[in-house]
């Protein structure tokens, strides 16, 4: 992709045919006490080949580990090269936005296959065209909720969630008409003494993770009851997707909207994103849900056609009244995914969930002969917190000197927890590479 850079005349032909003197005067809006006025600190310019050197100089300072067992949101999977290669061919990579969808049939075509398959391992019968991540995923199913239960203004939020997740939910909500509730987590689950106590009512939804944050697997079918006792909704977001290929689905237990992170389906790690968000729910909620929903229909001449059946977006029709304003940037993450279970298949995942829980379970398994550290309890999918005598962070700083990436010092997400570590197993993690962290654990410990 070449780079064309507007020349001094460009500029000032622009500038004259809207009638602005100067650039400048595009940014009166913003009170000059906010504006930048200092020089950038940026090199002069440079060869392509100087350019290269450069980089390659950056890039030669990263440091690599031989082992991961990093995860909280964010997982190291295996992604095949057919991802890439079928991703980056210029239909695809070109073709975000099916404005037109007599022309744009491959783009919802794959769009729909993408829904299709959330459905099917959510167990809900709608899903959208993807969203921007797990955290905004779950603040829209907040809205959504709030839009369903219209006389309900108080959401019940578990503890247990992924902190970011309430965090992007606070702020799409600071303004708004409703009481935001977080229900206290008890041994890594939702306090299900402190849930029954808090439900009434007015209780529009109740949010829980599944797994949540700390890998536990909540009791879904108690929560469930306890919900549906009082009229709310119940919200289930997930951060490791991988999981509902071997949990039981969402939808098995009576949830109204399941909505969480797709990143573990071909989208890789890299400087924290971009994510990929989904979101499914009940087919009798679905006039509320945000963004938008790709349908299959027939054309004149009786054959298979794809359209947009829902688009609720604010530059479409609903204007103000629009539900979200999620659109085409997502495409190629949602794409990635769909190429990803795809390949894989519905066995291909369930036998790569399976890995996924085997080899956490082994890790586990090595960590509890150790006498100086806990593991938590419970049902877990490949995640779970393991508690020292002592603080982890020269524990975890010692293992980085080692190539090992050993698991997310919980103190940085969640004040207090010092002793603590989450520790994440994927199919990337090898017998030998588990063998050497337990190993190596047990000598520092």
């Amino acid at each position: 992709m070449k780079y064309l850079p507007l020349s001094p005349k460009d500029k000032r032909e622009m500038l004259d045919f809207i009638g602005v003197p100067q650039l400048d005067d595009l940014f009166e809006s913003i009170p000059r006490d906010l504006r930048f006025t200092s020089s950038l600190e940026i090199p002069s310019a440079r060869s392509e080949m100087e350019i290269h050197q450069f980089f390659g100089d950056l890039a030669d300072q990263n440091h690599r580990y031989r082992s991961r067992f990093l995860g909280g949101g964010a997982y190291y999977h295996f992604i095949p090269v057919v991802v890439d290669s079928l991703s980056q061919r210029q239909e695809f990579l070109t073709s975000y936005t099916p404005y037109q969808p007599e022309i744009s049939q491959g783009t919802l075509q794959y769009l729909f296959e993408f829904q299709t398959m959330f459905c099917s391992l959510t167990g809900l019968e709608v899903s959208n065209a993807s969203m921007y991540d797990g955290a905004s995923a779950t603040a829209e199913a907040v809205l959504m909720a709030l839009r369903l239960q219209k006389n309900r203004k108080r959401i019940l939020f578990s503890a247990a969630i992924h902190p970011f997740y309430l965090e992007v939910t606070k702020t799409y909500c600071s303004n708004l008409d409703l009481t935001l509730e977080v229900v206290p987590a008890q041994d890594n689950a939702t306090d299900m003494a402190a849930l029954e106590k808090a439900l009434g009512p007015d209780v529009a939804a109740v949010v829980v993770g599944y797994p949540n944050f700390f890998g536990k697997v909540e009791p879904l079918a108690d929560i469930s009851k306890l919900a549906k006792q009082h009229g709310s909704l119940l919200v289930t977001t997930t951060q490791e997707a991988l999981s509902l290929a071997l949990l039981p689905s969402p939808g098995s237990f009576d949830v109204d909207m399941a909505v969480g992170e797709a990143q573990s389906f071909g989208v890789p790690v890299q400087f924290g994103g971009p994510y990929l968000g989904f979101f499914t729910c009940r087919d009798e909620h679905k006039r509320q849900m945000p963004g938008r929903i790709c349908g299959m229909t027939k054309d004149r001449n009786d054959k298979r056609c794809f359209v947009l059946t829902l688009n609720a977006r604010e530059q479409h029709i609903r204007r103000a009244k629009a539900t979200s304003n999620i659109c085409s940037n997502q495409g190629l993450c949602a794409l990635r995914a769909t190429i990803y279970l795809s390949c894989m298949g519905k066995h291909g995942l369930r036998e790569l969930a399976e890995q996924n829980h085997a080899k956490s379970e082994y890790l586990k398994a090595g960590l509890r002969k150790i006498q100086s550290l806990t593991v938590d309890d419970g049902p877990h999918f490949n995640e779970f917190v393991v508690r020292f005598n002592k603080p982890v962070a020269p524990l975890l700083a010692d293992l980085r000197q080692k190539g090992i990436l050993a698991g997310l010092d919980l103190s940085r997400l969640v004040p207090g927890r010092t002793h603590e570590v989450l520790l994440a197993v994927t199919e990337l993690n090898s017998k030998e590479q588990i063998d050497q962290l337990v190993q190596a654990v047990e000598r520092l410990v």
